[in-house]
């Protein structure tokens, strides 16, 4: 039986204009795959279009194609879906979030400066070469967007189309400063679950808090400007659990079958 010839994909944001590999992807397909002209690639552009390729030119550190075909994917999930969190101490554990989260599908990710914040500074360069490592290594066409720190209340007062949604600790009673009708709280603070309140179709942005959660006033806040509270499950969750729980529900919600 002939071996099959595992196809590679490579990350060409231009290559509607430009026939040469960035210089980074140039580098993996010719240094470490030790890939020749003539050999077949795959190339995404992260706008949506697939593009097979077959090299024409690997000399030093540049890389040359032409296009054989270009062929539109279509996105695995309907609307917008946009996960905004507050980034841990540790960012190994936010790239690993990227990761996953890229892996699932997802359009948007922006990371939030809240009251509790652990880190106040993001670099996004190496979080994006992770968006394009795990778009090419799951074979998606889109790369997620990548958005710095904002400031939370800044945030919350954007316009934003769809649904949108906080999810925190709290219990509702406590946010609305009503007193509870017994001490006997559920898990969930009364709060809707996450994939009951998502509407098939809509645009969806889900706010995540740190480790401290977010303070009850930030809270009021997201809700006063038309944010609602749900809950993501009955278990209490780190942060780059919660986000990443947040992004397969949206996804499983959204998803075209």
């Amino acid at each position: 039986m002939k071996e099959m010839k595992e196809i590679r994909f490579f990350y060409a944001p231009d290559v509607a204009v430009d026939d040469e590999l960035p210089a980074d992807e140039a580098a993996h397909c010719l240094r470490v795959l030790r890939l020749q002209a003539g050999d077949e690639i795959r190339l995404t552009d992260g706008k949506g279009m697939f593009y097979k390729a077959e090299i024409t030119t690997a000399t030093g550190k540049r890389c040359l194609f032409k296009v054989l075909e270009a062929v539109p994917h279509p996105k695995e999930w309907s609307g917008h879906l946009h996960l905004a969190l507050a980034p841990t101490k540790n960012m190994d554990r936010i790239e690993w979030l990227a990761e996953k989260a890229t892996e699932i599908g997802f359009d948007e990710l922006t990371f939030l400066d809240c009251r509790y914040s652990e880190r106040k500074v993001v670099k996004t360069e190496r979080i994006d070469k992770i968006l394009v490592s795990a778009m090419k290594q799951s074979h998606k066409a889109r790369k997620p967007l990548l958005n710095g720190m904002e400031d939370f209340k800044r945030f919350v007062a954007r316009p934003f189309a769809g649904q949108k949604f906080i999810a925190h600790c709290y219990d509702e009673a406590d946010v609305a400063g009503v007193a509870k009708a017994s001490e006997d709280k559920a898990m969930d603070g009364g709060k809707p679950f996450l994939l009951d309140e998502l509407d098939t179709g809509q645009d969806a942005l889900v706010l995540v808090g740190p480790e401290g959660d977010f303070s009850i006033n930030e809270v009021r806040l997201a809700q006063a400007h038309g944010f609602r509270s749900v809950s993501l499950g009955r278990s209490r969750l780190r942060t780059e659990t919660a986000g990443l729980v947040a992004v397969h529900l949206m996804h499983i919600r959204h998803a075209c079958v």
